[in-house]
């Protein structure tokens, strides 16, 4: 809502504008009236909107129609002040004054609404509404018509704070008096509301979920009758507003139509800007985009709050209940988006069914990567759901957890997080994005059943000591250069192919340039091991250099099948990613990764085999 309200009065001399501004101040008739009132600010806490509220005069006898221009262009709402005794100041309504605040302002456009306030009704026995609705069905910016009297006080407050309601309640973004039907921005944004509401999604707002919407909206349910009473309405004005004892899109959309055409566009716009809406009809940038302080050294990750907000969503769009989400079904829940938040490459990133359907679980894992590399998106996304006002919260953030610094992890020698990064190192054609897809169960011989690149990362869940823990796997694009900070992750997975001589020495000048002195942990990964072993040309072998540099022994890994010597390896990325600090001699010690593999198939014989036998020399 607007910080405050700048009313501004015009009409022809003598009308009395001044004495209306000096009545609402004095509470009474001023025996002396200037020629043009100063400008008066009403304080919030005495306006019925509670919000600052300054009223300015104008009197062409003192000032210059470049001083009007301006005021008119400063102003959130005029009042062309008429006298009702005097049909030539009603005609000026039309032929002067409108033309000039809003002459400029095409039809459709944001003109300034304009309250018509007929003046000294004291003076005449009847209304003057017969010559001014002419008026009002010709010019959709004027709000209302109300006629008072200075002199006896009569409807004074009641003028400014229809000009007040006119700024904070506007009718024009709203609805369209000529064709007297919401205005498609209006739909668009009742619709999403209607959407975030309708809990179980049968595209009907049933007696709960009205009562929880109005608690929602409006702090307090309806009475069982009153809730009668507007379905009664609906019913009789409508075909298919109310079915199964239930409002329909067409009723809520009825419903507001029905309040603005009462005049009662505040309860339309309380609904509004508690879904986040300004006087636009968009969503903030303070709704969707909340601050959130994110410390350097610290990920983000989705709070218990947040997972059970979207586990619940996920249960009302999977309509066939078979624990997975369709493309329709997908479509269906981001419809109360303005975009299409999720590309093909979801399909690629996280696991999905035998249909190639997002899963339950994948859905969970795509929400974790979201919230991790993008907490502003996920921020954003979270907002477009209605998160803050279903889980009646101040925000979105609540729906976050920032981690404890990795530093002070170090320290402590333990972590809280759930969710880790590897980045996975290696020349061109080593098969980094098998082994991604190879994370979740997916196999590059057989094409799956999604258009598009494949998407860079993959997440999957895996266990460490009975835990579960997101660990999200990110191919580095080797055509893209190769920074310090881009070296920056959990566990680095060094990967190399065996059946290519010059594949290692790519890992090994990454790691001497990138990870050597750092405290992020690496493992080196001999992919391809189904194929025959060629010997690296390097100046030392993958094993002695990996016993050289106090890493662990070269993992032997192969896509072809899923069996627990292709899958042991991404427990083991997360174990070196969850405890950093042994980083280094703790790390290469055979007992450690033994423990690492938590029973899978120890690495490749010959591997192992040597690295045994340099260990003993040692």
């Amino acid at each position: 809502m607007k910080r405050d309200v700048r009313i501004l009065l015009l009409g022809e001399p003598k009308v009395g504008k001044t004495s209306l501004i000096m009545s609402l101040v004095g509470e009474e008739f001023p025996e002396q009236v200037p020629l043009r009132a100063e400008e008066i600010t009403i304080p919030a806490d005495v306006t019925p909107e509670k919000v600052p509220t300054h009223i300015v005069d104008y009197s062409e006898t003192e000032q210059t129609e470049e001083v009007l221009q301006q005021e008119i262009v400063k102003a959130n709402v005029v009042c062309v002040v008429y006298d009702v005794t005097q049909e030539e100041s009603i005609e000026k309504i039309r032929t002067k004054w409108i033309p000039l605040v809003n002459g400029g302002a095409e039809k459709g456009s944001n003109r300034v609404p304009i309250i018509l306030v007929g003046n000294k009704s004291d003076l005449r026995s009847g209304s003057s509404m017969e010559s001014i609705l002419p008026i009002m069905n010709q010019f959709s910016e004027i709000e209302t018509c109300v006629e008072c009297s200075a002199k006896n006080l009569k409807n004074i407050s009641e003028l400014f704070y229809y000009a007040q309601k006119a700024v904070l309640h506007p009718t024009a973004p709203l609805y369209d008096p000529e064709d007297k039907q919401l205005r498609p921005m209006c739909v668009r944004a009742l619709s999403r509301i209607f959407a975030i509401s309708d809990q179980d999604n049968d595209r009907i707002l049933s007696d709960n979920e009205l009562n929880c919407f109005q608690k929602l909206c409006f702090g307090n349910p309806l009475a069982p009758q009153a809730l009668e009473d507007v379905k009664t309405v609906v019913w009789k004005n409508t075909s298919d507003g109310v079915q199964d004892n239930g409002l329909t899109l067409n009723g809520f959309l009825f419903l507001n139509t029905l309040f603005i055409q009462r005049g009662r566009h505040e309860t339309t716009w309380t609904i509004l800007r508690k879904f986040g809406y300004d006087d636009s009809l968009e969503l903030t940038d303070d709704y969707l985009h909340p601050q959130l302080h994110v410390p350097a050294g610290c990920s983000t990750e989705l709070s218990q709050q947040g997972f059970e907000f979207l586990q619940r969503l996920f249960e009302k769009y999977d309509e066939d209940k078979d624990s997975a989400l369709s493309p329709a079904e997908l479509k269906n829940l981001f419809s109360v988006f303005p975009y299409m938040p999720w590309g093909v490459d979801v399909y690629t990133a996280a696991p999905v069914n035998e249909q190639g359907f997002i899963t339950q679980h994948g859905y969970t894992c795509h929400w974790a990567l979201t919230t991790y590399l993008d907490i502003q998106r996920c921020l954003e996304y979270l907002g477009y759901l209605g998160y803050p006002v279903i889980a009646e919260q101040e925000s979105q953030t609540a729906a976050v957890t920032v981690t404890r610094e990795k530093a002070t992890d170090l320290e402590k020698g333990q972590t809280q997080r759930s969710v880790f990064l590897c980045k996975v190192i290696g020349p061109r054609g080593t098969g980094k994005t098998a082994f991604l897809q190879n994370f979740l169960g997916h196999s590059l011989s057989k094409p799956h059943n999604h258009s598009g690149a494949l998407s860079y990362y993959t997440i999957n869940t895996v266990q460490v000591n009975n835990q579960e823990k997101f660990l999200i796997l990110y191919e580095v694009d080797m055509d893209t250069e190769f920074k310090v900070s881009g070296a920056a992750c959990d566990v680095a997975c060094l990967m190399y192919d065996v059946s290519d001589p010059m594949s290692f020495s790519y890992c090994a000048s990454v790691y001497k340039q990138h990870y050597m002195d750092s405290r992020v942990p690496c493992v080196v990964v001999a992919a391809k091991a189904d194929l025959p072993e060629q010997r690296q040309l390097h100046r030392i072998s993958p094993a002695e250099f990996c016993y050289k540099h106090s890493l662990p022994p070269p993992f032997a890994f192969s896509c072809m099948g899923f069996d627990s010597s292709s899958t042991s390896i991404y427990s083991k990325l997360a174990w070196a990613a969850m405890f950093p600090h042994l980083n280094g001699s703790d790390m290469s010690s055979t007992s450690f990764w033994l423990r690492v593999t938590l029973g899978a198939a120890v690495v490749t014989v010959l591997g192992f085999s040597i690295y045994r036998a340099l260990i003993r020399q040692k």
